[in-house]
């Protein structure tokens, strides 16, 4: 019989340690055309929206439809998880921690295979539900002897900088301003719901990797035309997402700033078919827009672990 799991199940079940391994072993067999997915389509109606992505991991046995509604209510996410070879379903789970794990997991891979080796300092831009797991990442990807934060509420950016701080034992550090996040950072990342760019991108020093990773609206900025036209190389979770939602790279691909022949998708990366970062002058930028395969290969793995820990509620099948 399929599971039915909460979200609080799903918390217990995974950590980012794992959601890390996963996803980044899900970018290299996406690299390696291994693995599918399609792209995030959106149904509107005038006060909020369905949203449905879905994608198959045949190395897995398992393909996966996530959907969630905004509403001036707020999101709620579901996953359904199926067995591809029994053709059967095998879970029902929230996803919303699931969705908040496999965002900070894609930005730990990026920075982990992007980021200059000896990089130490790093910026994140907001404070909100997506950046706890996006610092948890970063610590995981690499020794940090600071984290600064900004957002615009002064009193809940230093909250969350007490909060990470404590969990991690990793210096994170308030910044008063955009510019004192940004100056001598080598990791700069952003999470936020801005539709404006959050820093001025003639401060993307030689060096940096940017994790670009708050947006999935043609709508939406966080960085501006400066900050990727200084890239020298792009990365994206998903070439086939960038039409459709990228919203950070629309304005410099139609200025002509970026090619499109010029983007590369983290799995190639991963799986060593893209030297990725060259030197350790070279700008690099990865936008993320969050795709399902992130989502299906996490969930397989939350799955297994119910069913071995017997957590979860059965379902009629």
């Amino acid at each position: 019989m399929p599971l039915f799991l909460t979200e609080a199940q799903v918390f217990e079940l995974v950590t980012m340690t794992d959601a890390v391994a996963v996803v980044e072993a899900c970018f290299r067999r996406q690299g390696e055309g291994k693995a599918t997915h399609e792209p995030r389509r959106r149904v509107r109606t005038p006060r909020g929206a369905l949203h449905v992505m879905f994608a198959a991991d045949p190395q897995a046995g398992v393909a996966g439809v996530k959907s969630y509604v905004t509403s001036p209510a707020g999101a709620r996410f579901h996953l359904l998880l199926y067995d591809t070879e029994a053709g059967q379903l095998l879970c029902i789970m929230e996803a919303d921690r699931l969705g908040q794990l496999r965002t900070g997991a894609a930005t730990g891979v990026a920075t982990r295979l992007l980021a200059r080796p000896d990089a130490g300092i790093g910026a994140v831009f907001g404070a909100g539900h997506q950046a706890e797991t996006q610092v948890e990442a970063l610590a995981l990807a690499r020794s940090f002897q600071e984290i600064r934060v900004y957002s615009r509420d002064a009193e809940r950016r230093a909250r969350f900088c007490c909060k990470l701080e404590d969990r991690l034992h990793v210096p994170v550090r308030p910044a008063a301003n955009p510019e004192e996040a940004l100056a001598g950072a080598h990791v700069v990342t952003t999470v936020t719901s801005s539709t404006r760019p959050v820093f001025d991108g003639a401060q993307v020093e030689a060096g940096m990797h940017l994790n670009v990773a708050g947006s999935n609206s043609l709508l939406k900025r966080e960085v501006d035309d400066a900050a990727v036209a200084r890239a020298d190389l792009i990365a994206v979770d998903s070439l086939a997402a960038v039409p459709l939602e990228s919203g950070d790279l629309l304005a410099p691909l139609q200025k002509g700033l970026i090619y499109p022949e010029s983007l590369v998708e983290l799995g190639q990366i991963a799986a060593g078919l893209h030297p990725g970062r060259q030197s350790d002058a070279e700008v690099t930028l990865f936008k993320s827009h969050g795709i399902a395969l992130e989502d299906v290969a996490l969930a397989a793995l939350v799955y297994r672990r119910a069913r071995e820990q017997r957590v979860g509620l059965a379902l009629p099948g």
